[in-house]
């Protein structure tokens, strides 16, 4: 398996004489979206720091899958800023947002029926310019990681069982070398024993260097995972904090754990 320093985008460093305050991978302010005269975000703000897991979470409908959309440039803000490695992206489409370094893994994994596991893993990549080495080498850092699908890759990856397909989503995901990865609903519909594995995975790609965003309705999973958390609650942030504060937090116990 390959190392995944080799795989997350480059970040560049600063002069050692030169340390400046680490600024946040992502952050956003005031942001606002929807779906024609529907608006689902009323002006979010929120940081995301280089190198962890943050999780968004919330109940069905509070608008976590509209913020990662918004982020991904698949659904257009209509106020408010995204700023990304330094650099503003409001505004930017999904390819931009790609080629950038966001790679977005969305709810119900979007897998091409009809194409096998490693065509679908391989799409990942279609708007990278290095080497073909350098494809098959990350190609063989996802099958490292999940040989499952190395054992299937000619099979349709929509015939895959539901973990299974999240392991394709994730992996499509990282074959493009994102800097930043946002995962829509990793646990949806899947058997625990299948969300152990993903997050076990998650966890190893994170300690080698990649940013996540993770969006869960299980709270327990997500606080399990992630080190900061921001609570959505009809399109605005409610809350947010390190999972620690937020899972000790009345309100979010009574509303999200069951407690």
């Amino acid at each position: 398996m390959s190392d995944l320093s080799a795989i997350v985008s480059p970040q560049g460093a600063a002069p050692a004489a030169a340390v400046q305050p680490k600024r946040p991978l992502l952050q956003i302010q005031g942001l606002e979206a929807g779906y024609g005269d529907v608006q689902v975000l009323w002006g979010v703000d929120l940081e995301i720091p280089n190198g962890e897991i943050t999780c968004i979470v919330g109940s069905n409908g509070a608008g976590k899958s509209t913020l990662l959309r918004t982020i991904s440039g698949m659904v257009r803000a209509s106020a408010g800023s995204i700023r990304f490695a330094g650099q503003d992206m409001t505004g930017a489409g999904p390819d931009r947002m790609l080629g950038a370094g966001i790679a977005h893994v969305p709810e119900g994994r979007r897998l091409f029926r009809g194409m096998s596991i490693r065509d679908n893993l391989l799409l990942g990549a279609y708007m990278r310019h290095d080497s073909r080495a350098d494809i098959e080498r990350d190609l063989e850092f996802v099958y490292g990681m999940f040989p499952i699908l190395k054992q299937r890759e000619k099979q349709d990856a929509t015939t895959l069982s539901g973990g299974e397909q999240q392991m394709c989503a994730i992996g499509r995901g990282i074959m493009s070398r994102p800097q930043l990865l946002l995962v829509d609903e990793l646990s949806l519909g899947l058997a625990p024993r299948a969300v152990e594995l993903l997050g076990e995975a998650l966890l190893e790609i994170n300690r080698k260097g990649l940013t996540i965003v993770l969006v869960e309705q299980d709270v327990l999973t997500a606080f399990d995972l992630a080190s900061r958390a921001y609570v959505i609650e009809t399109g605005k942030v409610s809350l947010s904090g390190s999972t620690a504060e937020l899972a000790a937090d009345p309100r979010v116990r009574r509303a999200y754990m069951g407690m």
